[in-house]
């Protein structure tokens, strides 16, 4: 029997809820979103607003509600070049909603609980990278997290917590998990249609199952996959971008020198024996059969697998008609992360591609936002496609593993508490 029909969704409150049990009318409400985007290092110019732009519906309520909305996110890590203030992300807020977004560079300290406690019905004020606060790096139960300095000096000043953050649900920190303990809350509208297509793919009829895996971020999909095959999620597993070179490092295939080298630079070469273990184990990877490479010179070639001289940027034809053929009879494709360097538009056919040859199957397709979001509008898309574009491509591929999402745990035991649920 498959470990997918232990996949739970739990019921968790939505905003006509709290409507139905609260009157949200000259309440305020401590919205937490996920603006985390790309960022140029250079100017700190945002480079993609998709993620704001998923907001906009709730936050557009909230504030036809006559609700004082104060929104919380964070964005990067501390350390790294995205790590950056988001005054520029309420500007474009701002600009987006066409209202006035007030921001303050302050997230817990005495200025931030001023500006909440004057915010009057029907305005926004947008606080900085909650990752100012050393403890929202820091996961722990929701109990714990209730108990953090971070919600006991902000809960007290609203009267309900509302969650739009699906990218951030598998999170464990006190924005995410802590207020739900200690005020009424609810999920956004963008985290309600994110747990619906939840419920479609939690059916465990729903197979084959077939799971497309690029991108840069090979750690984690390591991770994902291992998880993906313990809990018999995926009946394939087709990989691209740099987690395709290293399981094509870990077969013992020679994918060339040059690309040996970068895998080196990046710190990847070490993860070649986990990926060697992971195909040991029995994982159903597929990997590439050509790459479209670049040369010293400028020059773009196909090059086949085995036969690869020059820096890999995109998968090639026969790998995106293999891959086509691998989707064909599938129930469920999931996609996370690019198959090339899409940042260059001369690399971006192999993505394209393979995101077009999933669509005219006959499947639910998932496509795992981030990069492909931003290149979904140049894909020709048949009029019966069925497809949903998720904020959170990391929270939806743990979920289908078996992994608990510690958000959609916290508003489940929030409206036993503040909801009465569990009572009825």
């Amino acid at each position: 029997m498959s470990a997918l029909t232990n996949l739970y969704v739990p019921r968790i409150p939505t905003i006509d809820d709290l409507v139905a049990r609260y009157k949200l009318e000259g309440s305020k409400v401590l919205l937490r979103v996920d603006f985390n985007s790309p960022i140029n290092p250079k100017t700190g110019e945002i480079l993609d607003d998709t993620r704001i732009r998923a907001h906009l519906e709730t936050i557009r309520e909230l504030v036809e509600r006559k609700c004082a909305v104060v929104i919380v996110s964070h964005q990067g890590r501390p350390g790294e070049d995205d790590f950056v203030t988001l005054e520029r992300h309420a500007e474009r807020l701002e600009k987006l909603l066409g209202m006035e977004v007030d921001f303050v560079d302050d997230v817990i300290g005495p200025e931030a609980r001023r500006r909440i406690k004057e915010l009057e019905p029907g305005k926004i004020l947008m606080l900085d990278n909650v990752r100012l606060v050393s403890e929202e790096m820091i996961e722990a139960l929701p109990e714990k997290q209730a108990n953090t300095i971070f919600v006991k000096r902000l809960a007290p000043l609203f009267n309900y917590y509302i969650n739009d953050a699906f990218a951030a649900a598998h999170r464990s920190q006190p924005s995410i998990v802590g207020f739900p303990m200690v005020l009424p809350s609810a999920a956004g509208r963008l985290m309600e249609r994110e747990v619906n297509a939840l419920r479609f793919l939690a059916s465990p009829a729903e197979r084959p199952r077939v799971f497309v895996l690029g991108g840069g971020k090979v750690r984690d999909t390591l991770r994902i996959i291992e998880h993906l095959h313990a809990g018999r999620a995926a009946d394939r597993i087709l990989t691209t971008g740099l987690v395709a070179e290293v399981f094509l490092a870990a077969k013992g295939v020679d994918i060339g020198a040059v690309n040996r080298r970068m895998l080196e630079e990046k710190g990847l070469l070490s993860l070649i024996p986990r990926a060697r273990y992971i195909l040991l184990k029995g994982a159903p990877i597929e990997t590439p059969i050509d790459f479209v490479t670049l040369t010293e010179d400028g020059e773009i070639k196909v090059e086949t697998v085995g036969a690869i001289k020059h820096l890999i940027r995109d998968v090639g034809p026969a790998t995106v008609s293999m891959y086509g053929e691998l989707m064909k009879d599938s129930k469920v494709i999931v996609l996370r992360g690019p198959a090339g360097v899409i940042e260059d538009p001369r690399f971006r056919k192999g993505t394209i591609g393979i995101l077009e040859a999933a669509l005219s199957t006959r499947a639910y397709v998932i496509i795992g936002g981030g990069h492909l979001s931003s290149v979904i509008s140049e894909v020709r898309k048949p009029s019966t496609a069925l497809y949903h574009v998720s904020t959170g491509g990391g929270a939806l591929l743990l979920f289908l593993a078996g992994e608990e999402l510690p958000a959609l745990k916290a508003l489940e035991l929030s409206a036993r508490k503040h909801l009465g649920w569990g009572e009825e």
